[in-house]
């Protein structure tokens, strides 16, 4: 029976956000709807969690009885809404009351209530305890701890160390590889980098503006209803840097619009742009052409994945860092190098190890050993398993990072250009997947087993003579197994 009462809640909760859609349109829903779960609904209240702060102000703050009207319409059972912010690592919403404990009678400021009239929309500031520096911008607060000097600077984000450096110490204002663009997966150190910029660029005394996407549409929307749009255009264009971190998440075509307008008239009046992302530019598929067209007209540079030598120089440098806190806090050079070895994902990941090592350390009093490391950082690297690798992933990146397309590849096209990233997709196919060669064949336009063998010795005997696609091709299979 609870097992229908759950779906039976998910297949109300799938109705209501058809409702929302239908009733709001495809760009207003999209921007704040979109990321809305239902946790569950206890007692006549709906516990529903979005992914930030700033869309539970604003979904509660604006549309409250709206929701909460579409809800009661399609179930008597709700009456009340109520949201929380879950987080990355797990539910991180408003505490919610246990089926046991009787409802209060005036209900907490947290669930949502219908309203009599609509509420006067803010300006593009935060509430005073989210603002920072230079808050009458509006800019979220910048990490103190993100700054050049903790940075730890490796292969894999050398290039884009070396462009956030030149940026922010551009001499007299120069404006330089604009817009710089950032991309990498999670926890590889874009926003670090993000954050090292604006904070050297405010102690020049430069105008710094940080936002999320999140914020950006925020802000945007609010002006809008609020009629003061004019103004939230000219504070973002009187500044001197704009940093926009997760574009990727800027949704709407009335508010793509205006980013891409204030792109332009940013870098026509000579002042800098830098956007961070998951993906490059060409990758956005939601962002207008227009939009990602600009963005790539600047430094487009990617953060590759931790090669096992940077890991080891973050491990060691968070590890010192902590035994000035914790001055029995000893990890030995194997140890040490253990851990770089089996947590290959991201620095997230080696924060999280450094911490269990500590935990253990400080909590038990015996000597971190490889046996206790393996023990203590187990879920991280069990949570590591290579997930299943499609062939038509395969053919998308490779395609992508050769600058060719997947109709190419897929082609009978034999020129140097296209001829090898195909090999190098076969190839992977076959190290990646479970495919049998004529399977493999047949996925690539129909061709021979004879051709993927052919395809995948060729490769393999380049690799063993040639570093630089060895590389590549490793960092290949680590793109496609996150």
């Amino acid at each position: 029976m609870e097992a229908s009462g759950e779906q039976t809640a998910a297949d109300v909760w799938a109705r209501v956000k058809r409702r929302l859609r239908a009733e709001l349109g495809e760009d207003i829903f999209a921007s704040w709807f979109g990321r809305l779960e239902l946790d569950s609904v206890v007692e006549g209240c709906a516990y529903l969690t979005v992914p930030t702060r700033f869309l539970k102000s604003w979904i509660e703050s604006h549309y409250a009885d709206r929701v909460l009207s579409v809800y009661r319409s399609e179930t008597p059972d709700v009456e009340r809404v109520s949201i929380g912010v879950r987080s990355t690592l797990g539910r991180e919403a408003t505490p919610q009351r246990r089926p046991s404990e009787a409802p209060r009678p005036n209900a907490a400021p947290m669930p949502m209530a219908t309203q009599a009239s609509e509420p006067k929309m803010p300006s593009m500031a935060l509430p005073q305890e989210e603002r920072g520096e230079n808050s009458d911008l509006g800019g979220a607060p910048l990490d103190p701890r993100l700054t050049f000097e903790s940075f730890i600077v490796g292969r894999s984000n050398a290039l884009a160390h070396a462009a956030a450096d030149r940026v922010a110490h551009a001499p007299n204002g120069q404006v330089i590889y604009n817009p710089l663009y950032l991309h990498a997966g999670v926890g590889l150190g874009k926003t670090h980098l993000l954050h090292a910029i604006g904070h050297e660029m405010r102690a020049q005394g430069r105008r710094v503006i940080y936002l999320t996407a999140d914020r950006f549409m925020y802000g945007f929307v609010a002006s809008l209803k609020a009629q003061t749009s004019l103004a939230f255009k000219e504070r973002l264009r009187g500044i001197d840097l704009l940093i926009i971190d997760d574009v990727q998440f800027i949704q709407g075509k009335q508010i793509q619009q205006e980013f891409g307008h204030t792109l332009n008239a940013l870098i026509d009046a000579g002042r800098q742009i830098v956007i961070a992302a998951d993906r490059p530019p060409a990758d956005l598929e939601n962002l207008d052409e227009r939009v990602r067209s600009r963005l790539a007209g600047g430094l487009v540079v990617e953060v590759t994945a931790l090669d096992e030598a940077l890991r080891t120089s973050i491990l060691s440098t968070r590890i010192e860092g902590l035994k000035t806190i914790h001055p029995t806090f000893e990890v030995g050079p194997n140890v040490i190098s253990y851990v770089a070895r089996s947590i290959t994902a991201n620095g997230r990941d080696l924060e999280g190890a450094v911490n269990r090592l500590l935990a253990h350390a400080t909590l038990t009093g015996s000597a971190i050993t490889l046996e206790t490391a393996e023990t203590a950082i187990r879920d991280l690297v069990r949570n590591r398993e290579p997930k299943r690798v499609k062939i038509e992933d395969i053919q998308k990146l490779v395609a992508s990072r050769y600058n060719v397309s997947r109709s190419d590849i897929l082609s009978e096209r034999r020129t140097a250009a296209v001829v090898r990233p195909r090999q190098i997709a076969m190839y992977l196919s076959k190290v990646l997947t479970l495919r049998s060669l004529p399977e493999i064949g047949r996925r690539f336009g129909g061709r021979d087993h004879t051709t993927v063998l052919h395809a995948v010795r060729k490769i393999e005997k380049a690799l063993g003579e040639d570093h630089a696609l060895s590389d590549e091709v490793e960092l290949l299979k680590r793109m496609l197994q996150e």
